[in-house]
């Protein structure tokens, strides 16, 4: 559960836990910021994603959702803040928490020559460990079964957003990472990777996806965060944050109006 309380100067609103510990958070940042010189690409955010809960980061193109997640991935230092993933502080324990994570940056990028088992085995043979007993599991979970011995060049963009997905698998990962993952979907792929996210967490994952796409979000979604110009502005499950007002509206008609009050303090 969550409250929703003002800044002291009353400007824009942030999400308090109310009787949670701080186990039961799969991802907790407090006072994140990241600058590329004079450009604030991550500013100030505080975020708490539930364990076990499909959890939207919202925001349009260049509003820093990528550059989060290279932050909490480790793969570029943040400039102030605390974060930790599972429970686990990093980067302190960066190794130890990344053991039980699995995430995709960008388009997940594959050899087209190769067929998409043949990819899986070198991501596995890499991650070392029991990985390579993941291939088989994976590759139903994503239902790739049938095509895993064609070419990925072959594949639909569908299709290489699954094997993603599936490469993310094979670590057996508590805490899933996607970034963007339904762009360039059509619409029966992405009630394929709705279906497959909800899959996921009715096995105890926690799935953040980060996307500008509105729609998808509230499909998929249990919880959201709304991002701006690098601000989180409001974040807590989707049915309470769009009826708030008294009134329940479409998230989209909800996300542009709480986008333009942050376009109106600024």
């Amino acid at each position: 559960m969550t409250t929703i309380s003002e800044h002291d100067d009353g400007t824009h609103p942030r999400v308090e836990p109310v009787s949670r510990r701080a186990g039961d958070w799969a991802v907790e940042v407090h006072g994140l910021s990241k600058r590329f010189g004079a450009q604030v690409a991550v500013d100030n955010v505080d975020l708490l994603v539930p364990r076990g809960s499909a959890f939207g980061y919202l925001g349009p193109n260049g509003a820093g959702k990528t550059t989060l997640i290279r932050v909490l991935l480790g793969l570029t230092r943040a400039d102030s803040g605390t974060m930790s993933l599972l429970g686990i502080p990093v980067p302190i324990q960066r190794g130890r928490a990344l053991a039980r994570v699995g995430a995709i940056v960008d388009e997940p990028r594959f050899h087209g020559h190769l067929s998409g088992r043949e990819n899986l085995k070198i991501l596995a043979a890499a991650r070392g460990g029991g990985a390579g007993k993941q291939i088989g599991p994976a590759l139903d979970r994503t239902r790739l079964t049938q095509r895993a011995d064609d070419k990925v060049s072959a594949y639909s963009m569908g299709m290489r957003q699954r094997l993603g997905v599936a490469a993310c698998l094979l670590a057996d990962p508590q805490l899933l990472i996607l970034d963007e993952p339904m762009n360039g979907l059509d619409p029966a792929g992405m009630r394929e990777m709705r279906d497959m996210i909800r899959g996921l967490t009715g096995e105890g994952r926690t799935v953040m996806l980060f996307s500008h796409l509105l729609d998808e979000v509230e499909r998929a979604c249990d919880q959201v965060a709304i991002v701006d110009h690098g601000k989180v502005i409001r974040q807590g499950p989707i049915g309470e944050l769009t009826g708030a007002a008294g009134t329940h509206t479409r998230l989209e008609d909800w996300f542009l109006s709480v986008t333009s009050r942050l376009g109106e303090d600024q």
